[in-house]
């Protein structure tokens, strides 16, 4: 996802990463909407694969739930764009930005020291941020900037989250802390 929106946002004319909406990649020309949306519906779609497989695994951890959340929340955004459908488009975006940083947070049960201390700081700055950019304050580095500060940080934690699993799994780990409880 970050490749892909980081490729619209290139091919956007005039686009400014510190005063633009990451949304506004999904109402720009048709070669920046087509590249964003595919990012959002490969992001929801491969959410929604890891959430029905981490329940699968019965892990204790509602963890799942948030990642199917934050599916949800990005092919919403694809979906209803910021133009047309504001109201509708924000609440989805709400959904994807607070439980993809829930999901981190909440991740610290699943996974060893130090990573779990990385993902639940990468939580509590995306949260914080969050609130930051509801309340409309920026810091100096304007609307889109202090989104992307809301934005990065859960995508971060589902990169290292998934390298996490994957390489527990080819360790031939138990996936989990509390498995082992």
């Amino acid at each position: 996802m970050l490749f892909l929106v980081n490729l619209a946002e290139f091919l956007y004319p005039g686009y400014s990463v510190s005063q633009d909406y990451i949304s506004k990649l999904g109402v720009g020309p048709t070669d920046v909407r087509i590249v964003f949306m595919v990012a959002l519906f490969l992001f929801g779609g491969m959410a929604l694969v890891t959430s029905w497989l981490l329940r699968q695994r019965r892990l204790g951890s509602r963890v799942w739930l948030f990642i199917a959340l934050t599916g949800i929340g990005a092919i919403g955004v694809g979906v209803f764009d910021m133009d047309a459908f504001s109201e509708v488009h924000a609440a989805f975006a709400v959904l994807a930005f607070v439980f993809g940083n829930l999901a981190a947070i909440f991740s610290f049960r699943l996974v060893r020291p130090p990573i779990c201390v990385i993902f639940v700081i990468l939580g509590i700055i995306g949260l914080t941020a969050f609130a930051l950019f509801a309340a409309h304050v920026y810091l100096g580095i304007g609307a889109g900037g202090m989104e992307r500060i809301v934005f990065y940080p859960a995508m971060f934690w589902a990169l290292g989250f998934g390298a996490y699993l994957l390489s527990d799994e080819a360790a031939g780990g138990s996936s989990s802390k509390a498995e082992n409880r």
